[in-house]
């Protein structure tokens, strides 16, 4: 970066590119593998039986390879989340985005909450990765998310993440719908988290400005599926 100056790089490489919709095929994830690597993204996020096929395709290049695990709920044991991270990192998984244990925050278990996290955390660590730990912020009060970030401080963890973008909640109407990345939650989890500790804005990161916006409350990645019409739209506008 030139100066204070972003530069077009400098949003490329806050993109996770997203693949991670249930209804995707091995032709449709080889294709968007294939959209990040020409945007030059900080990863491609997949899902665990993806992996070695992105790492595959991504050899050479400098995109990374990010997997989720226990998602999109975070409901799996801690044996199950942990053995299934050690895969996707044998894999070729760099980056492990991780759902908490949602039901375990609302019941304000701690010791579990603190206990899985170290855990996935020692796992990922030890073999060079980093962890980011997806808080499905929507189903949560400030309180839950403040200490979300408290514990994720202690433990030394890479990087806080809002949602998954599957975190629908029920509304008055009887519809679903979610909010994601919300200035509110960005703003609470960067000043609660230690400084070493990075926040990832996902769900609802659709435009140039969205990316612009959250990069301003601090967010260092977001997670996205519009990557290309971002990248656009920021060429456009002389980044």
């Amino acid at each position: 970066m030139e100066g204070n100056r972003i530069q077009l790089i400098d949003i490329a490489k806050m993109i996770d590119h997203s693949l991670l919709h249930p209804t995707l095929t091995d032709a449709e994830i080889v294709e968007g593998i294939g959209l990040a690597k020409e945007c030059d993204v900080a990863t491609v996020c997949v899902k665990p039986y993806s992996v070695k096929m992105a790492a595959e395709l991504l050899d050479g290049t400098d995109v990374g390879v990010c997997a989720v695990i226990g998602f999109p709920h975070g409901n799996s044991t801690v044996a199950i989340k942990a053995a299934e991270t050690r895969q996707v990192i044998t894999d070729g998984a760099g980056e492990v985005d991780m759902v908490v244990n949602i039901g375990k925050v609302l019941g304000n278990d701690w010791a579990y909450v603190t206990d899985e996290i170290k855990a996935i955390n020692d796992t990922v660590t030890a073999e060079g990765a980093i962890l980011k730990v997806i808080f499905e912020t929507d189903y949560l009060q400030d309180a839950h998310i403040i200490r979300l970030c408290e514990i994720c401080s202690e433990l030394r963890v890479a990087f806080v993440k809002t949602s998954t973008g599957y975190g629908f909640v029920k509304q008055p109407a009887g519809q679903y719908a979610y909010a994601g990345a919300t200035d509110h939650n960005l703003l609470l989890m960067r000043r609660h988290a230690d400084p070493s500790v990075q926040v990832k804005a996902a769900g609802g990161v659709r435009t140039l400005d969205d990316v612009l916006r959250v990069r301003a409350l601090g967010v260092t990645r977001i997670g996205a599926t519009a990557t290309r019409a971002i990248l656009e739209e920021a060429q456009r506008r002389g980044f």
